[in-house]
């Protein structure tokens, strides 16, 4: 049966919205500034690629063209020993361990050295080229802690007075009325732009690292909330289903007590409204029992080793069971079958997709099963309306829906956040021609049994034990 006329989708129908990330990286905060450490370490080593090159051009530059003497020898030696200290410094990050502010405030110190030594074998504080301190402090600033910074400020200083201590003079001509005919004007000139190119490009590419640093760490500021939210609504359902428990039990008795009695016994309505309220209170007891479940407090007597494709075929035909579905369509393309062991998360996750899809598209419905490299891809289309662009731009957010009613919007937050924790992702879009597409990627690791796990869930099924694998 083809599926019925969607309804006409919105011009921005075709966005698509991804929760989760798969196979994610377990990051904190230390490796987030490690790998931001890392970052900034590289652009000091290729600024200072940059700086090597730059003094050899300068230095053969005014040497040969403007006829200054130079000490080429200690100058290149100088730079020699730049290039190994770089040499080394892109060594140690390719290095995972974490890049502290002291290697940082270690490199821009050899830095300073070795502009310090060119400046005093070619003019001292006379030198237009000496204001490429400034370059070194405003790097500090953007790199360092504040007492580092400062050290470094303090360090410039004392080596610029230094120079203007005890530096020899460059041999140029005070020409400054020349204008930029002057060596003097030129080579500040050519400072200043250095500075200015070196600013803007490596500043932007740092401060770029930083910005996205503080979005990683917004993010996790905001999964940690979430997985905050759901321990939240973990234990009051796990306390609300503790404290029915006890009442439904009560009720159960008193029900078989009253079928017991001869008024109820004699009269084939009253029986069969016992009857009725009977299997409306094991309804109940059963769904106390499923959020027991799903908090983990009865896992032991449930884990069962099963398959991908059974626990699927055991899924759909339990919720085509049990919903008013017209019209449902189960694929199952995963291929060859792997071991698992069956877990109500994973299912109700399942179900929930199934249960929105079911309220937005009643009459047909598609569930599709298949083995993607090393996922499993689990594929939910309607052909309902489909997402509204305001849901699908906070889609995985809690309390966003289109049904406007308490406390909806818990369902998809709910799948996102499972999906999440397994190292999968949810990604929701809109089709083309009308209806709705739900994606839900796992990692197969995250699931899927390997040959010493099945041994050990076997030995735990069979002890009573609750381990799971």
């Amino acid at each position: 049966m083809q599926p019925p006329a969607p309804v006409p989708m919105p011009p921005a129908a075709t966005e698509k919205a991804v929760a989760g990330e798969l196979h994610p990286p377990r990051a904190g905060v230390a490796s987030l500034d490690n790998a931001t450490g890392h970052q900034n370490m590289q652009q000091l080593i290729q600024l200072r690629w940059f700086a090597v090159v730059g003094q050899v051009v300068t230095i053969l530059v005014v040497h040969y063209g403007f006829g200054i003497r130079l000490p080429l020898d200690q100058m290149l030696l100088v730079l020699t020993c730049l290039a190994l200290f770089n040499g080394v410094s892109l060594l140690r990050s390719r290095n995972p361990r974490r890049v502290t502010n002291g290697e940082l405030f270690l490199a821009l110190l050899v830095d300073v050295a070795t502009l310090t030594a060119q400046l005093y074998l070619s003019g001292g504080a006379t030198n237009p080229f000496v204001f490429l301190y400034l370059l070194q402090v405003i790097l500090g600033a953007v790199l360092l802690k504040a007492w580092s910074t400062w050290t470094i400020v303090a360090i410039t200083a004392i080596c610029f007075a230094g120079l203007a201590l005890f530096s020899r003079p460059l041999p140029l001509p005070l020409d400054h009325d020349r204008g930029l005919w002057s060596p003097y004007v030129q080579g500040m000139l050519v400072c200043f732009a250095l500075n200015a190119a070196l600013l803007v490009v490596f500043i932007t590419r740092i401060s770029r690292n930083l910005r996205a640093r503080d979005a990683r760490l917004a993010d996790l500021r905001q999964r940690a909330s979430e997985e905050e939210h759901i321990v939240r609504m973990g234990l009051l359902a796990s306390g609300a289903a503790h404290e029915l428990g006890t009442p439904l039990a009560t009720l159960a008795v008193i029900l078989g007590d009253w079928r017991r009695l001869p008024h109820f016994s004699s009269d084939p309505e009253l029986l069969t409204e016992v009857a009725e309220m009977e299997l409306q209170i094991q309804r109940c007891k059963s769904i106390v029992s499923g959020i027991l479940l799903s908090a983990g407090e009865t896992r032991g007597e449930s884990s069962e080793e099963t398959t991908v494709s059974t626990f699927l075929a055991d899924l759909v035909d339990e919720w085509r069971a049990t919903r008013p579905v017209e019209d449902f369509e189960y694929d199952n393309r995963f291929g060859d079958d792997l071991p698992m062991v069956s877990d109500s998360a994973l299912k109700q996750m399942i179900c929930n997709v199934l249960d929105n899809a079911l309220e937005a598209s009643p009459h047909w419905l598609r569930l599709e099963a298949a083995h993607d490299a090393d996922a499993l891809t689990i594929t939910v289309t309607d052909a309902g309306p489909g997402f509204l662009p305001a849901i699908l731009k906070e889609f995985g957010k809690p309390y966003q829906s289109s049904k406007n009613r308490p406390g909806g919007g818990l369902g998809l937050f709910l799948v996102a956040n499972v999906a999440r924790t397994l190292g999968g992702r949810v990604a929701a879009q809109n089709r083309p021609e009308g209806g709705a597409v739900v994606t839900i990627t796992l990692p197969l690791a995250a699931i899927v049994l390997e040959e010493e796990d099945e041994e050990a869930l076997e030995q735990a099924i069979a002890a009573g034990g609750s381990k799971k694998p």
